[in-house]
């Protein structure tokens, strides 16, 4: 696989369990940064109806290389039952960013 940077989109309930999984993803040095976005409000179907929620919005940064381990992690950390975590690999990014989020993560 080709070295390179991905991002993984995560939604939580709120801020603390936003903090607490973008921390534990550091801990493990599993990503280099978190960007948290509060005040989303989700609009979506659940068991058949339609919902709508206030959450707080991550954007998770790392490696291609970590990619699914972000993906696996988030799945056990996060509170809810069934997480939308979704991570894709990002086709461009700039040279001093790829640096960064390289020497960040190890393989």
């Amino acid at each position: 696989m080709m070295s390179g940077a991905a991002l993984v989109w995560c939604p939580f309930p709120d801020t603390e369990s936003a903090r607490a999984a973008a921390d534990a993803l550091l801990d493990d040095r599993l990503i280099a940064c978190a960007n948290i976005l509060p005040g989303i409000e989700s609009r979506f179907v659940w068991d058949g109806a339609r919902a709508v929620g206030n959450e707080v919005g991550v954007l998770f940064k790392t490696t291609s290389e970590r990619l699914e381990d972000v993906v696996e992690r988030l799945g056990e950390l996060h509170p809810y039952d069934t997480p939308a975590v979704i991570g894709w690999h990002a086709d461009a990014s700039y040279p001093a960013t790829l640096g960064w989020l390289m020497g960040s993560i190890p393989e």
